[in-house]
């Protein structure tokens, strides 16, 4: 499928938006406080604040540069606001007031007349008019000044150079550097409205793209877009040409309802809101939009909580005690499947998405994502706590390497800890289910098989892989293994799907696959590509949806998929248009006769100097041919197949193949093929994948041809000089095996192979009475290049 990664805007549709369009703002804090803020009016916003201490403060900012959007979608960036004036309403809750000693402030982040770095604190309540709770706020940027009173400590904002603008909002009991915990949470809003922007430039210019529907769906994260608006991320979906489901995660750090320990943290309270206040009213507003938009939302939850947020009972363990911690900054712990508690809160949350979904319209779609045992890099796992221990007899056996040989013990251990995982999802699912009534529900398992089918412990699956999820313990089955795609690591990638397929027997129409993700920028041009084509791949397996993992690295590479310009034709009748397809896998009717011709080209530009040299330049490397089938016309009879295939193949529009009778095999050019003819790859241990291909001449000089047109059943491969099975051979001629051939093998192939044509003309002229004459008609042919 056709991708780029969009760097910026150039010749791209645009629109404009007013600045300070309510869409575009964020919200930010530092933990545990937490805020959303949502889109109410098309000039409204509203900010929903939750505050756990005295010194806790949320920040509502407009930056001057779009930092969230995708290139073909952001808004230009302007940092001046000179003769520009900012009008609103004001109103607000359970945030201290307008005239407040710490009340709301505009901090304004820029640079001075001389450039200087410089910071701006401009109290709100001396440009407005009203109430400390409900008031009319004008602020024109070229005759705003900072300062608690004005005019004595009045500091001059300098508007041609700003870079952030940041209102902080606090609790009425706000101290500042005090990490006092109240004694409840202290939730708060502020609602801006009647947004007005006036005078020089009020406009920004905005990417406005609208990528047709390519066929792939969406995945999103709270914890990575809890600080957008629902409806810039819609938008972002839509522009983007994604369509049907948005896989949503709930995350493990954003929409927890906490409560102080007493030890200076605060930890996820049962007996609290499964979601807190600000979380809560996001996903309300993004459900609705999703809804109003045309995607349903599977909500997905984890088994994981930030670890600084976790009871410490909840967590799994390893042999030795050590809590298990994933690779994240700040690290995540994972709740035991054993621990009653831990489950039963997992249970409220389940239920209350079942709530959300079903309060918004949507069809009830939960996701139990990724629930396993958690291993240690040093293959240890962590089914040791003491719920754990308890529910496995009180003293199990130790596993200290996953990767070592087992004894029965050991594997006896690894299956009942499956069976308790399995049990645990099945009451996920089971309490979503009642929480979605008679509508039902559509439960999804996510599993990732890098690690649960890791090669290095292949006992792992017992417990992070159960029988217990085999099928239809769940409605779909979601695949995930982007640690393998980007690693290029294809024989895995196959071993891993027919291993779960065979063991769990979820049909293809029954899965989902998720593809991606890019951790880091730095990998964005080796990984999408791979990302891109397993997504391709996946699809033509003919699985449900393929999701792509996930928004925000999309946005930040400036991922843009392509729709798919080769379709099938529509049934005869249809009413619709056909689309042309590239490529019908048929054969050219007719045997070549002695006199067609056969002519191999080359593109060479040739320079000549003043002084008589030539430079020469090989723009190709590799021949294409062009043939003249008309002489192997023989008959009224063939001339009649003739037009009949051209006319099938509507000219030039569609390829087909044509046997070359004087090189069509991989030994020699026309001799039977042996598995040993021709080199196409060298093994690096995962690469699985490794494309047909011929070479004319020897060593470092010779040419080489792709082929991608063999006749399959005279495909050989050897490894290393032996006959090899475990291939199968994909389209285009490629070799698939079931395991990557081991590093330095040589790999080698023997074939028979068609050459891909199209007519050269969309016109086929004959003759009936020079036909009569014996003379031949023209029908020239050209070769495809599939190499891509």
């Amino acid at each position: 499928m056709s991708f780029w990664l969009a760097k910026r805007r150039t010749v791209q549709q645009t629109d404009t938006i007013q600045r300070f369009d309510p869409r575009f703002w964020t919200v930010d804090f530092p933990r545990p406080a937490m805020a959303a803020v949502t889109t109410i009016a098309p000039d409204g916003l509203r900010v929903d604040a939750v505050f756990l201490k005295a010194d806790d403060m949320v920040g509502l900012i407009w930056e001057s540069e779009d930092r969230c959007d995708h290139p073909l979608l952001s808004y230009e960036t302007s940092r001046d606001y000179s003769r520009l004036t900012l009008a609103f309403r004001w109103r607000s809750s359970g945030v201290m007031p307008l005239d407040a000693l710490d009340g709301p402030t505009l901090t304004i982040e820029g640079r001075d007349a001389a450039g200087a770095l410089h910071t701006w604190y401009v109290r709100l309540w001396n440009y407005a008019t009203g109430t400390p709770t409900d008031a009319r706020i004008t602020l024109r940027f070229s005759d705003l000044a900072g300062g608690f009173t004005l005019p004595s400590e009045a500091d001059a904002v300098h508007p041609a150079d700003i870079d952030r603008l940041f209102v902080s909002l606090v609790a009425p009991g706000y101290d500042a550097g005090s990490e006092t915990p109240f004694a409840a949470a202290a939730n708060g809003w502020v609602e801006i409205t009647d947004i007005r922007c006036q005078g020089h430039r009020p406009m920004l210019t905005v990417g406005d793209v609208m990528i047709p529907p390519h066929g792939l769906s969406i995945a999103t994260g709270y914890d990575d877009a809890y600080n957008q608006t629902p409806a810039r991320v819609l938008r972002a979906v839509r522009g983007l040409g994604y369509r049907g489901s948005i896989n949503h995660y709930l995350g493990m750090s954003h929409f927890l309802a906490l409560v102080a320990d007493g030890a200076g943290g605060f930890v996820v309270d049962p007996d609290l809101p499964a979601l807190n206040a600000a979380a809560d009213a996001w996903h309300r507003d993004f459900l609705a939009r999703a809804k109003a938009a045309g995607h349903a939302v599977i909500l997905s939850q984890s088994y994981e909580v930030l670890a600084q947020h976790c009871p410490a009972d909840w967590q799994q363990h390893a042999d030795d005690g050590t809590p298990a911690r994933t690779g994240w900054s700040p690290p995540s712990a994972l709740l035991s499947p054993a621990s009653a508690p831990a489950m039963a809160w997992l249970r409220k949350v389940a239920v209350t998405l079942a709530g959300l979904m079903r309060d918004a319209g949507q069809p009830v779609l939960y996701q139990v994502g990724e629930p396993w045992w958690w291993i240690t890099p040093d293959r240890r796992i962590c089914l040791y706590d003491d719920a754990a221990r308890a529910a496995f007899g009180g003293d199990p056996v130790v596993i200290p390497d996953l990767a070592a040989a087992l004894s029965p013990a050991q594997t006896a251990l690894l299956d009942a800890a499956g069976a308790l995982l399995a049990q645990s999802t099945a009451d996920l699912a089971e309490a979503v289910r009642e929480a979605a009534g008679s509508a039902g529900a559509t439960i999804h398992l996510l599993t990732f098989l890098p690690t649960v089918l890791d090669p290095a412990m292949p006992e792992a699956r017992r417990a992070n892989l159960p029988i217990g999820w085999a099928s239809p313990a769940f409605d779909v089955l979601q695949i995930e293994d982007y640690d393998w795609v980007t690693a290029g690591a294809e024989g895995l990638r196959a071993q891993g799907r027919a291993t779960v397929e065979a063991r769990l027997g979820y049909a293809r129409a029954a899965q989902h696959y998720l593809a991606g993700f890019v951790p880091d920028a730095g990998g964005a041009e080796s990984q999408w590509p791979r990302i891109d084509a397993g997504a391709s791949e996946t699809q033509a397996l003919g699985v449900a949806q393929c999701f792509v993992w996930a928004l925000p690295q999309v946005s930040r590479d400036g991922f843009t998929r392509l729709p798919d310009p080769a379709a099938p034709l529509p049934e005869p009748h249809s009413g619709e248009e056909p689309t042309m397809q590239a490529f019908d896998d048929v054969l050219f009717p007719l045997a070549l006769g002695r006199d067609a011709t056969v002519t191999p080209e080359f593109a060479t530009s040739v320079t000549i100097t003043a002084s008589g040299f030539e430079r020469r330049n090989s723009l190709w490397s590799d021949a294409r041919l062009r043939f003249d089938v008309g002489p192997g016309v023989r008959s009224e009879a063939e001339l009649g197949t003739l037009i009949g295939f051209f006319r099938a193949r509507r000219g030039q529009a569609r390829g087909f193949r044509l046997r070359d009778p004087s090189d069509h095999s991989s030994c020699g050019m026309t001799g039977t093929p042996t598995p040993l003819d021709q080199w196409i790859g060298t093994g690096d241990g995962l690469t699985a994948r490794f494309a047909l291909a011929k070479h004319y001449g020897e060593g470092s000089e010779a040419q080489r041809r792709r082929v991608t047109r063999p006749r399959a059943d005279s495909v050989t491969v050897s490894i290393d000089g032996v006959t090899a099975g475990g291939w199968s051979l994909e389209d285009k001629g490629v070799i698939l095996f079931a395991e990557a051939p081991a590093a330095g093998a040589a790999i080698r192939a023997g074939f028979l192979f068609d050459v891909p044509v199209r007519f050269a003309e969309d016109r086929l002229d004959i003759s009936g009475a020079a036909f009569a004459a014996g003379e031949a008609p023209s029908v020239p042919l050209i070769e495809l290049r599939e190499d891509a």
